[in-house]
């Protein structure tokens, strides 16, 4: 076995590994016994070593993290949405109630999508204020589609105050059907406008 091959292999199972496993004894004094390595070997860990770089990037584009970053990113928009009125008075429900559930259809649309798939798929990156529905959409930047909606609407029962309804339309439907996240109650007055 080349020394550059045995060298990647270790290489890369430090770097999968996160140091958990570590090369025998024997190993390490054979390497260090050795020859010193040639101006081919080097060049050869050196190309080894980019691959392996190549690899360790791709590992941070994978599918949790990018779903992790929507999520992130969902919550923050969700507060711009709630604005600087708003935000304060439901923002501890928000995050016990209907946050969970924004994350839950977030992953359940993702696990759809292949994971090459996914880096094409991101979020609106303004809701809308005065009074529409819109918090953010996951769309996909290669169709230009929307694949997932998520709004707040202001509901008014008779003689039950003022109410937050969150839910979100999917394309599968043709963004047709309501999809329950949760209510929150605001109170008898009514309440501000988005974003304000």
């Amino acid at each position: 076995m080349p020394k550059w091959l045995q060298k990647s292999f270790v290489v890369l199972v430090t770097i999968l590994t996160f140091g958990l496993v570590t090369p025998s004894q024997t190993f390490l004094y054979n390497q260090a016994s050795a020859e010193k390595p040639t101006r081919e070997d080097a060049v050869k860990a050196e190309t080894t070593y980019s691959k392996i770089e190549e690899i360790t990037e791709e590992e941070l584009d994978s599918s949790d993290q990018i779903i992790q970053s929507w999520l992130n990113e969902a919550e923050e928009l969700s507060y711009l949405k709630f604005g600087s009125r708003i935000k304060p008075v439901i923002e501890d429900e928000f995050k016990q109630v209907i946050l969970p559930n924004i994350h839950k259809a977030i992953e359940e649309v993702a696990v759809q999508y292949p994971e090459e798939k996914l880096a094409y798929l991101e979020l609106s990156e303004v809701p809308t204020g005065g009074n529409a529905e819109k918090i953010f959409h996951l769309y996909s930047k290669e169709s230009n589609k929307d694949i997932i909606r998520f709004h707040v609407r202001k509901d008014h029962p008779p003689q039950s105050g003022y109410w937050f309804n969150f839910h979100y339309h999917t394309s599968e439907d043709n963004f047709e059907a309501h999809h329950e996240l949760g209510s929150i109650y605001w109170d008898t007055n009514t309440p501000p406008k988005w974003m304000s």
